[in-house]
């Protein structure tokens, strides 16, 4: 997960939230963290790699619409990030 973005991490961030969203559903939810639009150009190729990595799944809807979901090798990266993240910042920030 160290050779992740910080974008494609907040991608899986926002897919593990939701229920095998399409792609419209992650850019809003994006845009409504960052408070600024994310263009398409730069959504979709970020998806891919993530596909293509094998963190994501993706599944058709339709003909023109893809869901994505976690794949179960990407959920235990994830949570193995999170873990990390928790013990750095378990002695600086106060909860």
């Amino acid at each position: 997960m160290f050779d992740l973005t910080g974008f494609q991490r907040d991608l899986l961030y926002v897919i593990a939230g939701l229920d095998e969203p399409h792609g419209l559903a992650i850019k809003e939810e994006l845009e409504a963290y960052y408070t600024k639009e994310v263009h398409h150009g730069r959504l979709y190729p970020n998806l891919d790699t993530l596909v293509e990595e094998g963190y994501v799944e993706k599944g058709k809807v339709d003909r023109r619409t893809n869901f994505y979901r976690l794949s179960e090798w990407g959920l235990g990266e994830l949570e193995a990030r999170r873990r990390w993240e928790d013990e750095r910042l378990g002695t600086t920030i106060s909860t």
